[in-house]
């Protein structure tokens, strides 16, 4: 039977996305499959796989098409996760396609692939 694995993000590099992801996240390293071209991290907790990380030639998308939202439940848990981010080293992304009152926040991760910061009190976003 097909199953979702986890989402894979294609990055430059790799140690540093690793760092980025498992700081931002609160995931860990596992030993399996890892090489010098892919980490997979999983849940601190043991339940799973959460992510994997694979190098990538190209670069980051400026529109992805599929990207990561992280969610937080609350405008102020908003804020400070962002601020969190921005700290770990991510970088605000100057997004011109933003609805009137967004619920979310576009940031990049130190690759500069893009992710967002969704507040669910207040989505969705009026657009």
């Amino acid at each position: 039977m097909l199953r979702l694995g986890f989402p894979v993000i294609g990055v430059e590099d790799v140690k540093r996305a690793a760092d980025f992801w498992t700081a931002a996240l609160n995931l860990v390293e596992t030993a399996e499959w890892e090489s010098q071209t892919w980490r997979t991290l999983g849940h601190a907790d043991g339940s799973g796989h959460a992510l994997a990380l694979m190098r990538s030639e190209s670069p980051a998308e400026e529109k992805p098409r599929l990207h990561l939202d992280l969610l937080v439940d609350t405008a102020a848990e908003q804020e400070a996760e962002i601020e969190r981010l921005l700290a770990l080293g991510a970088s605000h992304v100057d997004w011109a396609d933003y609805p009137p009152k967004p619920d979310f926040v576009v940031l990049a991760d130190p690759d500069g692939n893009r992710f967002c910061v969704v507040d669910l009190s207040s989505a969705p976003s009026g657009g």
